[in-house]
């Protein structure tokens, strides 16, 4: 079955007033940050680690979404994705209403972000990190669909019987809906399997380490139906991209920690 899409998929402004633009990407941004606050205040390891309402949210909105995932993901995009403009351009950092965040720099991010907020509030990291790691799929599901809204990061071309055109591919083949499979597996898969592991071990910092395998394994396969970023291209041999080399030393990093976090125990 072949799925033509209408411009309504290539029109990232929800509300669009003037100067005033609401796009969906934003929207998405916005009901995740406030759905993981809704998770976490009612987490057993926020609660037990004494973390009020307050300060769920100043870690969830401030610390994780503005400095860690927003500027982190700023700063990751134009580091991995853009350096040749930002060598060009330093501003170029600044010119976020062009667009551009990398999970990978928003992921680094929200760790360094959140190893303050820990210091800050007096709470063991890994454990603080066990749980947000068990929040982020809710987050990493709601933005892929916000991807698929814009028509943006949209999959490779495919010849199966069945397929989407994407009003933004300016050569109309037939693509794989790559966004719909990342915000299934970085989202309801990765969320699922987080938490048959926290409950099945209570050893800090398991949950977070086995986030970065998991994803990093996920991420890593899904790219294999992902149309490399056109400025970019493929990064090693023709097949391998961007997103699947760094999310290769994410794995070793998790693995690591799994091996220290299971000594631990």
């Amino acid at each position: 079955m072949i799925i033509e899409l209408s411009e309504f998929f290539n029109n990232p402004s929800l509300i669009s007033i003037g100067p005033l633009r609401v796009q969906y990407y934003a929207i998405t941004w916005l009901a995740s940050a406030i759905f993981i606050y809704m998770f976490l205040k009612t987490n057993k390891i926020i609660i037990e680690l004494g973390l009020d309402k307050e300060k769920v949210n100043d870690m969830v909105f401030l610390y994780g979404l503005f400095f860690g995932a927003i500027c982190g993901g700023r700063i990751g995009y134009m580091f991995f994705y853009g350096n040749a403009q930002l060598i060009e351009n330093p501003l170029s950092l600044f010119y976020v209403w062009q667009g551009g965040l990398s999970f990978h720099g928003g992921l680094a991010g929200v760790v360094a972000s959140l190893f303050i907020f820990s210091r800050k509030n007096s709470v063991e990291f890994l454990r603080l990190m066990d749980a947000v790691a068990l929040s982020m799929p809710i987050g990493l599901g709601l933005v892929r669909i916000g991807n698929f809204l814009n028509g943006e990061l949209y999959g490779r071309q495919t010849d199966g019987g069945w397929g989407f055109i994407f009003p933004t591919d300016p050569f109309g083949f037939l693509r794989h809906p790559s966004q719909l499979y990342e915000s299934f597996g970085e989202g309801f898969l990765l969320f699922f399997l987080l938490l048959f592991i926290s409950k099945i071990s209570k050893a800090h910092g398991v949950v977070c380490s086995s986030f970065l395998i998991l994803y990093g394994a996920i991420r890593f396969i899904i790219e294999f139906f992902r149309q490399p970023d056109a400025h970019i291209g493929f990064v090693v041999l023709d097949y391998i991209s961007m997103g699947q080399l760094l999310c290769i030393p994410m794995i070793i990093i998790g693995l690591v920690m799994l091996v220290f976090t299971r000594k631990k125990v």
